[in-house]
């Protein structure tokens, strides 16, 4: 069903989510160190990468700080450390969802399925009943293509992740409205994954600065402090 790249350097851990992933028809490549699998994901790219934070070589965060210089593709991180300052770390740096040693199988499994979903890549589920789901929409300077998964800005590419595209889509549909956070939550991610103000906050700096990167001028996605955010057309 998906290609999927596994970096950690638990062997006991690899070999029992390799399993589980194959289990659900998934093919699945695993590397044991950081610096090894991120030259394995920027010469193969997969469809998704399950990423441990600690390991030899090169740690979680600069593999996934160095994709993100040139790749969108879905990040799961695993992290054995209790800190909330390494998940918040993680979602700034642009992973789309995270997950804390010891975990729930099953939970992985669940997560792996939300995340590739919202990618776009077939899961062996029926198609969105939404008619508009997939059209190209159109908001002054922005054009985003759900089928494609692109975005530009005055003609201009910006990458964005799976999460970053979701969460501007939510906003565009319906410029001058308020999105809070809770409805940007229901809106880049499923029912099973639980997270934070911070975390849509970080995905929301995180895209501004993708803007601003082709228009130093871009102010489209506004703040309203204590309430939510909103997209601007201009």
């Amino acid at each position: 069903m998906a290609n999927i790249t596994l970096v950690d350097d638990d062997e006991n851990i690899v070999t029992s989510v390799s399993m589980a992933l194959e289990s659900m028809g998934h093919k699945v490549t695993a590397y044991y160190d950081g610096a090894s699998g991120l030259q394995a994901l920027e010469s193969d790219p997969p469809d998704l990468v399950i990423l441990d934070v600690k390991m030899p070589r090169m740690d979680g965060m600069e593999v996934l700080r160095r994709l993100r210089q040139t790749s969108n593709m879905p990040v799961i991180m695993l992290t054995s450390k209790d800190e909330e300052i390494d998940e918040i770390l993680g979602f700034n740096l642009g992973a789309d969802d995270y997950m804390h040693k010891p975990f729930s199988q099953r939970l992985l499994l669940e997560r792996v399925k939300a995340v590739l979903r919202r990618a776009g890549v077939d899961v062996g589920e029926a198609e969105s009943a939404d008619p508009n789901a997939s059209k190209a929409l159109k908001r002054g300077k922005l054009t985003l293509d759900p089928a494609r998964h692109d975005c530009t800005w005055d003609g201009k590419a910006v990458k964005l992740t799976v999460t970053e595209f979701l969460l501007l889509q939510a906003l565009a549909q319906r410029p001058g409205f308020v999105k809070s956070r809770d409805n940007l939550m229901d809106a880049a991610y499923d029912d099973q994954v639980y997270v934070d103000d911070r975390t849509i906050d970080s995905h929301i700096k995180r895209m501004r600065k993708k803007f601003r990167q082709v228009d130093p001028e871009f102010d489209a996605i506004e703040t309203l402090y204590g309430v939510g955010y909103r997209y601007r057309e201009s």
